[in-house]
């Protein structure tokens, strides 16, 4: 007998300035099936928040499509209530997380059979790590390194480029070395934090903290990863990364920083103001 194929999942997300616990509530409503995500218009935005957006409509489209969570997403005009006949139609249930459930949504919802289910803080709490699984023998392996505090399209960008090598390993800098590389201040999210993040885009194959120390803090962990490419942006262009992987016989590739098409640049250092 063939498996029931479980119902799909919705959620009505901004994606506004992207965090953590954004990502954690998806992950828990995509465990329920399928994930599909309708991502608020500007003006469906400004007239819910009572405030313009952050970030265009077209940004948050594509952070909500890098996600491995997210089975599919797109651009809405008409809040979610107005679709409740389309959903049950299609046989979909509703998510949200516990501090949005609206009295008038779920009623309305129960009223043409759509479930609703709330995703509580509990179920959200930590930044679990998937269990690492090998690629396919003979694969090449790409590693990227760098801090990633505060998740943005930039990044999403870069990381879909690297993949494009191969088999992409992210080491994300601890701690102690991103604040002893940047200064005071640095990095706004612990690593546990930024590891889930960057684990949590779908190029990305395995994530992981480095152990080391400087600009090559990550090299007790590219022993492990033997990967066949370092891929790095301009920014993050060194002479002791060229110099290792000339050593070791890894090839190295330096990137042009460039946004997403259409979609306007991003830097952690002009978001956070430092």
């Amino acid at each position: 007998m063939t498996a029931a194929v479980p119902a799909a999942v919705v959620v009505e997300f901004g994606l506004d300035n992207l965090k953590s616990d954004d990502v954690r509530f998806l992950e828990q409503a995509a465990a329920l099936g399928p994930l599909r995500v309708r991502v608020p218009s500007d003006a469906l935005a400004a007239a819910q928040t009572g405030a313009a957006p952050l970030f265009p409509a077209a940004e948050r489209l594509f952070l909500a499509e890098s996600l491995r969570f997210v089975d599919a997403a797109q651009i809405v005009d008409r809040p979610v209530v107005e679709a409740l006949v389309d959903l049950a139609a299609a046989g979909e249930r509703l998510a949200v997380r516990e501090e949005d459930a609206d009295a008038g949504l779920r009623s309305a919802a129960e009223a043409r059979g759509v479930p609703v289910t709330e995703i509580s803080l509990l179920a959200r709490a930590g930044f679990p790590v998937p269990d690492p699984v090998d690629p396919p023998p003979g694969a090449p392996r790409v590693v990227i390194t760098g801090c990633y505090d505060w998740l943005h399209s930039g990044h999403i960008r870069f990381l879909m480029d690297a993949a494009a090598y191969g088999a992409l390993y992210a080491v994300v800098g601890s701690d102690r070395n991103v604040a002893l590389l940047k200064g005071p201040g640095h990095p706004l999210q612990h690593e546990g934090e930024r590891r889930y993040m960057v684990g949590a885009v779908k190029s990305v194959y395995r994530c992981l903290v480095s152990s080391g120390t400087g600009w090559m803090d990550a090299e007790p962990e590219i022993a492990q990863i033997r990967p066949t490419h370092y891929v790095v942006n301009e920014d993050g262009d060194q002479p002791q990364k060229r110099e290792f992987c000339r050593e070791h016989g890894i090839q190295y590739v330096v990137l042009q920083r460039l946004p997403h098409a259409g979609l306007p640049a991003r830097t952690s250092t002009a978001l956070r103001g430092f």
